[in-house]
């Protein structure tokens, strides 16, 4: 004879109605945000010397590029934190504990497709995961993955540009919050941008953070540093060009790819690596308004990476509010992941 199921009576927990995804990043449909996105674009590109905005790569291809990216020889950032995080995995999980944060909320900034996190969920072990990325599309595609791998997690995918602000929606956990931030992309950010943006995420009416993961990349020889952002296949090169058609769809512009050429360099003096775009020739590039001559050889500045020592990024943490500052490396100190308390 079969029994009705009684599901209650089994006191079985259901896993949560996840993943949720929260879109705020709407720059071609909001005609508001779409406004803004124009004239900051409008704004780089009629600047004496141009410049685009290194979060306009992250268009749906562009984050398949920079996946792609990830998986080259030359690329040594991705692999070296990935091995850092393999053999610090427990020491991460115990300082996170000894802070008294043992079911975290992991905010998870330019998530990307979430496989950095993924890494080190079954070692947090966090009440909530929170991916956030301007990458709408690829990020939603990234949370059902992590959803698929933890049945059980709660999930909030948040679709933002965080570098304008950490305003998180209501759904996100407001206790326990660790900001995840891995693959160095603090160095997109000036070091004066880059110490105000870790403020906003220790401020208690901002970020409300108790701790920071984060990985950065140290200094080292030019050489290094510049294959690994000039690749011997073109990749990254696409990726930089990517850029543009991009624009072209935000913008309504007429860039042509075929026109410009990838470059990237290391600037020692500012212990950086710069990407550019160089006009092959005269050329005049119009929008809506607007319209702009680029000379033979004229570049617009598409991407800063700054490159830390240990003890810089020690101090800007400091500067920033933060304390309790621990951090580990690979053998050869290339790279380094930073635990950093509020």
């Amino acid at each position: 004879m079969n029994l009705p199921l009684n599901i209650s009576a089994l006191s079985l927990p259901l896993p949560p109605a996840s993943p949720q995804f929260i879109d705020l990043y709407r720059p071609g449909t909001d005609a508001q945000a779409g406004q803004a996105t124009a004239q900051e674009l409008t704004d780089g590109l009629t600047a004496p010397a141009a410049s685009v905005s290194p979060k306009f790569f992250y268009n749906e291809l562009g984050s398949k590029l920079f996946e792609a990216i990830t998986g080259l020889e030359e690329y040594y950032p991705t692999r070296t934190e990935a091995g850092i995080f393999e053999a610090a995995h427990t020491p991460i999980a115990a300082t996170l504990a000894a802070a008294g944060i043992s079911r975290p909320c992991l905010i998870d900034l330019g998530a990307g497709n979430c496989a950095k996190a993924m890494t080190l969920i079954p070692h947090l072990q966090p009440r909530q995961y929170v991916p956030v990325d301007i990458s709408v599309e690829f990020l939603r595609d990234a949370a059902e993955q992590v959803q698929n791998n933890f049945p059980a997690l709660d999930i909030v995918g948040v679709g933002m540009d965080f570098s304008a602000g950490l305003a998180l929606p209501d759904e996100v956990q407001p206790y326990d919050r660790v900001f995840f931030y891995p693959g160095s992309s603090l160095g997109n950010f000036h070091p004066a941008q880059a110490l105000q943006f870790l403020k906003h995420i220790a401020d208690p009416a901002q970020g409300k953070a108790r701790g920071l993961l984060m990985g950065i990349d140290l200094v080292k020889d030019t050489a290094r540093l510049e294959a690994a952002y000039d690749d011997a296949l073109g990749v990254t090169g696409a990726f930089n060009k990517n850029l543009l058609l991009n624009v072209n769809e935000l913008l309504a512009s007429d860039f042509d790819v075929r026109q410009w050429r990838h470059v990237a360099l290391f600037n020692a003096a500012e212990s950086r690596i710069e990407m550019h775009l160089e006009a092959t020739s005269e050329l005049t590039v119009r929008w809506p308004g607007h319209e702009r001559l680029f000379k033979a050889g004229e570049r617009i500045h598409t991407e800063c990476s700054y490159k830390y020592t240990v003890d810089g990024m020690t101090t800007l943490l400091r500067q920033a509010g933060f304390k309790h500052i621990e951090y580990w490396t690979d053998p050869d100190s290339w790279f380094a992941v930073f635990w950093a308390a509020v």
